[in-house]
């Protein structure tokens, strides 16, 4: 049983009411809850948020009806990882034991459903604890990302002995992107953090990479998530 997972919140700070909210064409939330009815291997959706209206348009596409998400784990400073157990256990008191647990982000709608079972085809073949979607950091500590000393003086993050002086040649550092994550249960169930077990990149270009954390991210990823349906991208 694969478990495909969306965690959405009712607050926003940065874009008020995001996740809900129309762009280009249906709500954020239907550009991912889309990708995982679509996927074949995705055998149960779920969706976890303490917004009725969300919860409720979710049920009535398919999504397991496991009730609004406890009021300690719909708080800003609720861990993700929280999340994703609460749903598990409540899922699979509805459907039986799952054997992968897949979660996309809602506030990255640019991943293509190839990404999906690209992602899908990592995890089956290395079987690691969990795969994590990740891009090339634009920054790198080795080379150009700086921090100052006690007296103020700046140095480079990560110093190498003889220095980096060409960004090629620094070693490669990825940026932690939300656009999907696939785990073994067992491991969600055990662990407290992301990183205590085996966990892989799953390396996707930058371009599908963006969050919608303000009000120029949804501008952006609006032009974006246009351009691709444009391009017929999104059925790749």
């Amino acid at each position: 049983m694969i478990l495909g997972h969306i965690g959405v919140r009712k607050g926003s700070k940065g874009v008020p009411g995001k996740n809900f909210r129309p762009i280009c064409g249906k709500p954020l939330i239907d550009w991912s809850l889309d990708q995982l009815f679509a996927e074949p291997r995705i055998d149960a959706v779920v969706v976890s948020t303490d917004d009725e209206e969300m919860y409720d348009h979710a049920v009535r596409r398919g999504a397991l009806d496991i009730g609004l998400r406890p009021a300690n784990l719909a708080t800003d400073s609720a861990p993700k990882w929280n999340v994703w157990q609460h749903a598990l256990d409540a899922s699979e008191a509805k459907v039986g034991p799952v054997t992968t647990f897949v979660d996309l982000d809602c506030t990255s709608p640019l991943r293509i459903p190839k990404d999906i079972t690209g992602a899908l085809d990592l995890f089956q073949s290395e079987q690691p604890d969990m795969v994590m979607s990740v891009c090339e950091a634009n920054k790198n500590p080795y080379f150009n990302l700086v921090e100052p000393d006690e007296s103020g003086a700046l140095h480079v993050s990560k110093p190498l002995p003889g220095g980096v002086w060409a960004r090629q040649d620094a070693p490669v550092v990825y940026e932690h992107v939300g656009v999907i994550y696939i785990l073994d249960p067992a491991y969600l169930r055990q662990a407290k953090t992301i990183y205590e077990g085996r966990v892989i990149p799953f390396v996707l270009p930058s371009e599908r990479c963006h969050d919608i954390d303000s009000p120029y991210d949804l501008r952006l990823v609006e032009f974006l998530l246009s351009e691709q349906l444009r391009e017929g991208v999104r059925k790749s």
